[in-house]
């Protein structure tokens, strides 16, 4: 089968130093994106959905840009935050209304609330919730299309310890699928407990890309969090991607 895939073509944003090098991920991977602060951690995934634009280059999922996919909740979901609710409406209402536009019925609606531990909470205003709970509708929302792509920027904030476990299980059951999941986080330690490749983007250049087992072995680095920071010195030498072939699940 054609695996989606998401080029980064020479992506150039309004920011000192910023050419990104163009690089692919596919879906028989389980990619979870881990991206430098202060640039890429928010704004690569903005840049992927067309919320922000670059100053040249393009990004694209299966060769077309976010804005001309049919049924774009189908294909891709995205978590950009957790205030992006009418405080006034109903976890349910508010699902219902985002799920509209793709002609997603009500059935998947109550789906996507039990499976993010809101079914008892649909009925109260989303203003009313807690962050942690706000950012479960988020995803939720994010997963109403069933999409085999999902773009989470800090999906844990908000969380607490056991959301977190939670987050974790279902991220990873979701991969297992065998979807494609971009996580960009300033939790290193807890990307740590589940990623399986890295991207390190570090002021918009691209750093290294791997397995992170590799990425650590071969640097001799005992954590995540370690290699990072020993990555992004300036002291540090220019450093080789490890190879992000995907493999073929045909």
């Amino acid at each position: 089968m054609n695996c989606p895939y998401f080029p980064v073509n020479d992506l150039v944003v309004p920011w000192p130093h910023s050419l990104a090098s163009s690089r692919d991920w596919r879906r028989d991977e389980r990619h979870w994106l881990r991206a430098a602060p202060r640039l890429v951690g928010h704004l690569f995934p903005r840049l992927l959905l067309g919320l922000a634009a670059p100053t040249c280059g393009r990004a694209t999922i299966n060769g077309h840009p976010y804005a001309e996919l049919r049924d774009p909740l189908r294909h891709i979901g995205a978590l950009t935050g957790p205030d992006v609710f009418h405080p006034g409406r109903s976890g349910r209402t508010a699902l219902r209304i985002a799920a509209r536009p793709a002609r997603i019925g009500g059935q998947r609606v109550e789906e996507v609330l039990d499976l993010v531990g809101l079914g008892g909470a649909a009925h109260r205003r989303a203003g009313g919730y807690s962050q942690g709970m706000r950012q479960r509708l988020a995803l939720a929302a994010a997963l109403l299309g069933d999409p085999e792509t999902l773009v989470l920027d800090e999906p844990a904030n908000g969380l607490d310890p056991e959301g977190v476990h939670w987050l974790r299980g279902l991220l990873r059951g979701l991969a297992g699928q065998g979807r494609t999941v971009f996580v960009s986080s300033h939790l290193l330690a807890e990307l740590a407990q589940a990623v399986d490749d890295v991207v390190i983007i570090n002021q918009g250049r691209l750093v290294t890309a791997g397995p992170m087992a590799d990425l650590l072995g071969r640097a001799g680095a005992t954590s995540l969090e370690g290699f990072f920071l020993d990555a992004t010195s300036p002291d540090a030498p220019p450093a080789r991607p490890a190879s992000t072939r995907a493999r073929s699940l045909s």
